[in-house]
């Protein structure tokens, strides 16, 4: 089983969600909008839509919408806000890699985009599946964004061994991480702390595995099922990447 299968419940999934600002969301709109180049009723995949930033409003900007996460608790959000609002979203509880539900739609979506670094959690076999998955579910010509600061151009020139990262108003999270160079995977052991208003203090604790690409690797990798890169961006304003930016954002179009 994969580590991110069991992860994403609890203080961590509070604390990803709190980390997220309005005008962080706001940003990542308008690049999906920039570079995906889909207009009014075209299908986009959203994968790893978490509790929805993306989703939702682009589903009320009259994309429609099919959401994948792992996270029972997210779907739940999803789908109940797509309710409520009587938006065009189709959201989908399960591993991307291996759900039967989307088998049914071969070259039917217009766009697809995987952002807040989900995009490493995969060692070389299983990110040749994930990619292949997006662009068999891709129709000629659709567009696919990705976004990842784990690449090796970004994570590496600055690697930490151990930092604090605060969270909102009331929680911080210890990151320590290990390097694997052989096996070009970052393991994390991360303890999430949360302050409660009685003075206590709520804790848990998780592992995780980054996997590390160079641009150069991945561009090959996406070249093997049909995915030509277009563009790499290092920054949210679509600035050319360059080392030691805060993440890269590619942009590959189905061949």
């Amino acid at each position: 089983m994969s580590w991110y299968q069991t992860f994403f419940h609890g203080l961590p999934q509070q604390a990803w969600q709190a980390a997220q600002t309005d005008e962080q969301n706001q940003l990542d709109l308008e690049m999906i909008v920039e570079t995906l180049s889909f207009g009014p009723d075209d299908r986009v995949l959203d994968v790893f839509c978490g509790y929805g930033r993306h989703t939702l409003p682009l589903a009320r900007m009259g994309a429609q919408m099919t959401a994948v996460d792992i996270s029972e608790e997210y779907i739940t959000a999803v789908n109940a806000a797509a309710k409520t609002e009587n938006l065009n979203i189709r959201a989908i509880q399960a591993d991307f890699i291996t759900t039967p539900a989307l088998t049914g739609d071969a070259e039917s979506f217009d766009a697809a985009f995987c952002l807040g670094n989900s995009f490493c959690f995969f060692p070389y076999p299983d990110m040749l599946t994930f990619l292949q998955r997006i662009a068999d579910l891709l129709r000629p010509g659709g567009r696919l964004l990705v976004h990842s600061s784990m690449v090796a151009e970004v994570v590496l020139p600055d690697f930490q061994e151990r930092n604090w990262m605060p969270v909102g108003h009331d929680m911080t999270v210890l990151v320590e991480n290990q390097y694997e160079p052989l096996q070009g995977c970052i393991h994390q052991q991360l303890t999430y702390l949360k302050n409660h208003t009685d003075g206590s203090v709520e804790s848990a604790q998780r592992t995780a595995a980054y996997y590390v690409y160079t641009l150069a690797e991945l561009t090959r990798l996406m070249a093997q099922v049909g995915l030509a890169v277009e563009s790499v961006y290092g920054t949210i304003h679509l600035d050319p990447f360059m080392v030691g930016d805060e993440g890269a954002w590619i942009v590959a179009e189905k061949a």
